[in-house]
C-alpha cells in the first residue's frame, strides 16, 4: 500500500491484461518531457499531473467521463499517479488504481529494453 491508501496493481499484471485485451484505460501522468524518454505507446491516454493540478476538473478528456470506467494510472515511480488515483476517488470515479513502481517498475519487470530515468 502506498501513503495515499489507494488501491494498486503491479506492472506484470498490467502488461498481462494489456497483451489478453482486457478493457481498461492506461493513463500516464507524466510530463510531456518524460514521455519522450520512454513511453508505452499511442493507446495509453496522457494527462500530465501538472495540467490536473492547473485546470482540476476541467482537465478530465472525454476518455475519462465514464466514472465507472477502470482506469490504471503511471507515472515515473508511483507517488504522482497515487495522487492522481486519490483525486479522482475523491470526486466520484470508482474503478482507479495505482500502477506501483510506475514506468521504472515496468521497465524493470516487463520490458527491459526500455531506458530508465
Amino acid at each position: 500500500m502506498n501513503p495515499f491508501g489507494v488501491p494498486e496493481t503491479d506492472a506484470l499484471t498490467v502488461a498481462a491484461r494489456r497483451e489478453q485485451g482486457d478493457d481498461f484505460i492506461l493513463l500516464d501522468v507524466r510530463e510531456s518531457a518524460e514521455l519522450q524518454i520512454v513511453n508505452l505507446g499511442a493507446e495509453v491516454l496522457h494527462l500530465p499531473l501538472s495540467q490536473l493540478a492547473a485546470e482540476q476538473l476541467a482537465a478530465i478528456p472525454p476518455e475519462l467521463a465514464d466514472k465507472e470506467q477502470e482506469i490504471v494510472v503511471l507515472c515515473h515511480h508511483g507517488s504522482r499517479s497515487a495522487q492522481v488515483v486519490a483525486y479522482l476517488r475523491a470526486n466520484g470515479w470508482t474503478n482507479v488504481i495505482n500502477l506501483q513502481g510506475g514506468i521504472h517498475a515496468w521497465a524493470v519487470m516487463v520490458d527491459p529494453s526500455l531506458p530508465r530515468y
